[in-house]
């Protein structure tokens, strides 16, 4: 992963060295994260909540390869996930289910940008994106209640009259009773650990990598002779599961894979940075080319 940065900084270096403009920087940023399951949106037993994180530092480098097309490279450090509040037959809230995310997002943007020389500029991005996952949990609590369960799930009688029921997103009760109005009585789940990226058992582990679009729509705005601003609204979304394969083939092996698809991660936020330009900006490129032509 290293050699793949290093690789792609020295290109990034010698493209700018042979065409236009390099600029670094840092930045800082807020995202909602919004975990896209089937199986627990399709859940009555769960009710998402929104949530916001930040990604308190990032960092840039980027060329200018003219004035309407640049290629740059970033890299995040960023918190994803999303709270999902776990409610019983009744609507009322027992507990919850909670998926916490820390990120290292690293987007190669290719960026489309405004061709004009003004103190301000707006700018589209569009590329790839890799993820890695440094350190992640989802966890799940309630307190003993009665809990509807969505058609597709697997549920066992057992000899002593009580009900094994697993779900299709691989949490496995224990002694449910059957209640009159088609709920279960469920007892108490102190608070578990269903997917960490710590976890012993391999099959319980998050990815290591996820693969993301990601896009970006911004401005930015020149504060000085080598320094702009740049304020984007931005958004990636994962193309491939973050949890572990085994683990998604052992929920379709329970025979649960009617409401079984895909998780992906959406996020969506806003992104400032303070960026420092090799050469000097384009207001100040502008300015010096007028007292120049005077």
């Amino acid at each position: 992963m290293r050699e793949l940065i290093t690789i792609i900084i020295v290109v990034l270096l010698a493209t700018g060295q042979a065409f236009s403009q390099i600029h670094f920087g840092a930045t800082t940023a807020v995202n909602s994260t919004f975990v896209l399951d089937k199986g627990l949106s399709e859940d009555p037993r769960y009710n998402s909540d929104f949530t916001y994180e930040f990604a308190p530092v990032g960092f840039v480098f980027g060329v200018d390869i003219g004035k309407k097309f640049g290629l740059q490279l970033e890299s995040i450090l960023a918190k994803q996930g999303q709270v999902f509040e776990v409610v019983d037959a009744a609507k009322n809230a027992v507990g919850e289910r909670k998926i916490d995310l820390s990120v290292l997002q690293m987007p190669l943007f290719m960026k489309f940008m405004s061709g004009k020389s003004s103190g301000a500029r707006t700018n589209f991005s569009l590329g790839p994106q890799l993820s890695l996952i440094r350190k992640g949990v989802e966890t799940l609590q309630y307190g003993a209640s009665d809990l509807t369960f969505p058609e597709g799930t697997l549920i066992e009688q057992q000899p002593d009259g009580t009900y094994n029921i697993t779900d299709a997103t691989g949490v496995n009760i224990t002694g449910a009773v059957l209640n009159a109005d088609g709920t279960y009585s469920v007892p108490e789940l102190p608070s578990t650990e269903l997917l960490s990226s710590e976890a012993q058992n391999a099959i319980n582990r998050f990815k290591e990598a996820e693969f993301q679009i990601a896009a970006s729509f911004g401005v930015d705005i020149d504060l000085g002779k080598h320094l702009y601003l740049s304020s984007i609204i931005r958004a990636n979304y994962s193309l491939t599961d973050m949890r572990n394969g085994d683990f998604v083939d052992s929920l379709k092996d329970g025979g649960v894979g009617s409401i079984f698809e895909r998780r992906a991660n959406l996020a969506v936020g806003i992104q400032l940075g303070l960026n420092y330009v090799i050469g000097g900006t384009r207001t100040f490129k502008a300015k010096n080319s007028v007292e120049e032509s005077d």
